[in-house]
C-alpha cells in the first residue's frame, strides 16, 4: 500500500466528495440494517398472536404484516436513494482523479528529456498512462466504495447484534480470525502476481505498437507469420500469468462464502439452543440470519477488492517510477527577444546512454543575420549541434551563448518559440496538411480556420515548394495524412516540415539535413526561396550535400567530432581540402546521373 500513498493528495483535493460519499454509505447501511429489526419485531409479534387462535387477532396479524411490509419497502427505497448518491460521489470522484492522474503523467512525459524516451519504449509509456491508470481508478472507485461499505456495515451490524444478544454475536464472529489470516497470506501472493501481469501487459503493448508502426517493414520482408507467432507466444505468457492470478482470486471467493456459511450454521444452531432456553425469541434468529446474509456480498467482495488493491498498488508502483524521474533539462528564468547571435565556446558532448563522444571542443560564432553551414559524414556530430542549439541536450562541457546569454539561463519555452527547427527525422501528425503546417505557429491569439492563418499556411507551402503538390491532391490542404505522414513521399514530408518551421517567422532557423530526400532541381528552388526568408535571420544549415551549404557565409566541416576545416565556399575550394574532395565527388555523381 506504500505506493498508493501518492494518491492521498487527490483524496485531499476531493475531500468534500469523499466525506459525502462516506456519509451516504453510512446512511444507506442504516436503512439497510433496520429492516432486519423490523423482521424480528414482525416475527415475534406474529408468533405471540398465533399462540391465541382468534378471528379478530387473525385480521390484526394481516394488518401488521402489511404494515411491516410497507415499512421494509419504504426503507429499501430510501436505501436505494442513498446508494445512488453514494455512487455519484465516490465513483465520480474516482473518474475525476483518473482524469487528473492521466494529465499529470502526460504533462510529466512532456517535461522529460529525449534521453528518457530513448531508454523507454512507446508501448510501455502508453500502458502506464492507460492500463495502469485504469487499474488505479478501480481502487479509487469501486474498491474504495466497497471497502467503506464493508467497514460501515460490519460496525453497524456488530453494534446491532451486541444490543440484542452479545453471546450470539460472539458465535457469529468466530470465523473472522480465519478470514483475517486468509487475507494476510493471499494478498502477498496476489501482489507478486499482479506485478507480473502488468509487466507482461507492457511487453504485449510494446510489441503491438512496434508491429503496427513498422508494418511496411514486416510486409516487405514477408514476416507477417513470424510476427503473428511472436504475438501468440507473448499472449500465451500474459494469459498464463493472468490465470495464475485468477486462480488465487478464484480460491479466495469460495473461502469467503464458506466462512459466511459457517456463520449462518452457527447462528441457527446456537440461536436455536438459546430459544429453547428462553433467553431470546425466534425473531432474534431471523434477525441474525439476515445480518449474516447482509455480510455475504461485502465479505465475499473482500477477495475481489483485495485483488483490485494489489493490482492497483503494482500499477501505481510503475507510475511512481516514472513520476519520480526528474527532467535532465531544467528551464532558466530569463526571457529575451533573441537578436540571433550564436556562439559555441569549446563545446563537447558525450551521449549519456551510449558514451559516444559526438563533439570535442567545438567553437564557432554566427553573427546576427548571418548563415553557418555544417558539413560532414554520417556520425560526425552534425545533428548533435542542432540538438544542443534547441537544448534537447545540455553540453557536457563548454558554453552555448545566445546574444551573450548562457543557454542554460534562458527560458526554454521562450527560446524554442523563437527558433524554426527542421529535424533530420521528419515527424508529421495523423492530421490534415494544413494543421501540420500551422502546428509551427505560435498559438497565442490564433483562431483555427481563420483567413489570416490560411494565407500564412499557403505562403509557407509556396516557400517550401510543396504548394503545387498539395493542390494536386483531391482535398488539397485538408488531405488527412496517415500515421507519421505515411501518405506523403520522403521529399514531400521534408518540405511540409520546412513549411512548418518557417511559418512562425522565427529569429533563428535550423535546417538539419532537411533536403536529403528531394531532387537537385527541387532543392535549388527551395534554397532560392529560403534566401528571401533567411534575410535578417540567423541560419544554421546542416547537410552532407555541398549543394545545400555552398552559399552560406561560413562553412564548418566536422570530422569525428572535431572542426576539421572552416571558411567560405571559395576559400575552401582554393585549398586541397576535405570539402573540395567531397564537392568534386558529388558533382561527378550528379553528372553521371544526368
Amino acid at each position: 500500500m506504500r505506493s498508493l500513498r501518492y494518491l492521498n493528495k487527490y483524496f485531499r483535493k476531493y475531500k468534500t466528495r469523499l466525506l459525502l460519499g462516506i456519509l451516504f454509505v453510512a446512511l444507506s447501511n442504516v436503512f439497510a440494517i433496520y429492516p432486519a429489526q423490523v423482521v424480528r419485531e414482525a416475527l415475534d409479534l406474529v408468533v405471540n398472536k398465533l399462540s391465541t387462535v382468534d378471528t379478530h387477532l387473525s385480521n390484526s396479524i394481516t394488518a401488521d404484516i402489511v404494515r411491516f411490509a410497507l415499512i421494509i419497502i419504504g426503507l429499501a427505497f430510501v436505501k436505494g436513494v442513498f446508494m445512488f448518491f453514494m455512487r455519484q460521489t465516490l465513483i465520480v470522484m474516482s473518474r475525476k482523479i483518473e482524469y487528473d492522474l492521466k494529465n499529470e503523467i502526460f504533462t510529466h512525459y512532456q517535461q522529460l528529456t529525449l534521453s528518457f524516451f530513448r531508454r523507454n519504449n512507446t508501448g510501455d509509456l502508453m500502458n502506464r498512462i492507460s492500463e495502469d491508470v485504469t487499474r488505479v481508478r478501480m481502487y479509487l472507485g469501486p474498491a474504495l466504495m466497497y471497502t467503506i461499505n464493508l467497514a460501515v456495515m460490519v460496525i453497524l451490524i456488530i453494534i446491532s447484534m451486541l444490543s440484542v444478544s452479545p453471546k450470539l454475536t460472539l458465535y457469529v464472529l468466530l470465523p473472522l480470525p480465519v478470514l483475517s489470516l486468509s487475507i494476510y497470506f493471499v494478498s502477498e501472493l496476489m501482489n507478486r502476481r499482479s506485478e507480473q501481469v502488468q509487466e507482461e501487459q507492457s511487453g504485449l503493448s510494446t510489441f503491438v505498437q512496434e508491429a503496427v508502426s513498422g508494418i511496411r517493414v514486416l510486409k516487405s520482408f514477408v514476416r507477417e507469420q513470424n510476427s503473428a507467432s511472436t504475438f501468440a507466444d507473448l499472449s500465451v505468457k500474459y494469459k498464463d500469468t493472468s490465470m495464475r492470478l485468477a486462480s488465487v482470486t478464484a480460491f479466495f471467493f469460495p473461502l469467503m462464502l464458506l466462512l459466511v456459511g459457517a456463520s449462518t450454521l452457527i447462528v441457527v444452531y446456537a440461536g436455536g439452543r438459546e430459544v429453547m432456553a428462553g433467553t431470546i425469541t425466534p425473531g432474534v434468529i431471523a434477525e441474525f440470519i439476515i445480518y449474516v446474509n447482509m455480510l455475504t456480498w461485502p465479505v465475499a467482495s473482500l477477495g475481489w477488492v483485495t485483488a483490485i488493491v494489489q493490482r492497483a498498488a503494482a500499477s501505481q508502483e510503475r507510475i511512481n517510477e516514472f513520476l519520480q524521474i526528474k527532467p535532465d533539462i531544467v528551464t532558466g528564468e530569463k526571457e529575451v527577444k533573441l537578436k540571433g547571435r550564436i556562439e559555441f565556446r569549446d563545446v563537447s558532448f558525450t551521449y549519456p546512454d551510449t558514451g559516444i563522444a559526438a563533439l570535442k571542443n567545438i567553437s564557432f560564432v554566427v553573427e546576427q543575420g548571418k548563415s553557418l553551414a555544417i558539413l560532414g559524414r554520417t556520425g560526425s556530430g552534425k545533428s548533435t549541434v542542432a540538438n544542443l542549439l534547441v537544448r534537447i541536450y545540455d553540453a557536457t562541457s563548454g558554453r552555448i551563448m545566445f546574444d551573450d546569454a548562457d543557454i542554460a539561463k534562458l527560458n526554454l519555452t521562450s527560446l524554442r518559440n523563437q527558433i524554426g527547427y527542421v529535424p533530420q527525422d521528419v515527424f508529421l501528425f495523423s492530421d490534415s496538411i494544413a494543421n501540420n503546417i500551422s502546428f509551427g505557429m505560435n498559438r497565442e491569439g490564433q483562431v483555427t480556420g481563420d483567413k489570416g492563418q490560411g494565407m500564412r499556411v499557403e505562403n509557407a507551402a509556396r516557400e517550401a515548394v510543396i504548394y503545387d503538390d498539395i493542390i494536386s491532391f483531391p482535398k488539397q490542404f485538408e488531405t488527412i495524412l496517415g500515421e507519421r505522414g505515411i501518405t506523403l513521399s520522403g521529399g514531400q514530408k521534408q518540405r511540409v516540415s520546412i513549411a512548418r518551421a518557417i511559418i512562425r517567422n522565427p529569429s533563428i532557423l535550423i535546417f538539419d539535413d532537411c533536403l536529403s530526400a528531394v531532387d537537385t532541381n527541387t532543392e535549388e528552388k527551395i534554397l532560392n526561396n529560403l534566401k528571401k526568408i533567411m534575410q535578417g535571420k540567423t541560419t544554421v544549415i546542416i547537410s552532407h550535400r555541398v549543394s545545400s551549404v555552398k552559399n552560406a557565409d561560413e562553412i564548418i566541416v566536422l570530422g569525428n567530432g572535431y572542426v576539421a576545416e572552416r571558411g567560405s565556399h571559395n576559400e575552401l575550394m582554393q585549398r586541397a581540402t576535405i570539402y573540395r574532395e567531397v564537392y568534386e565527388k558529388q558533382m561527378l555523381e550528379e553528372d553521371i546521373i544526368e
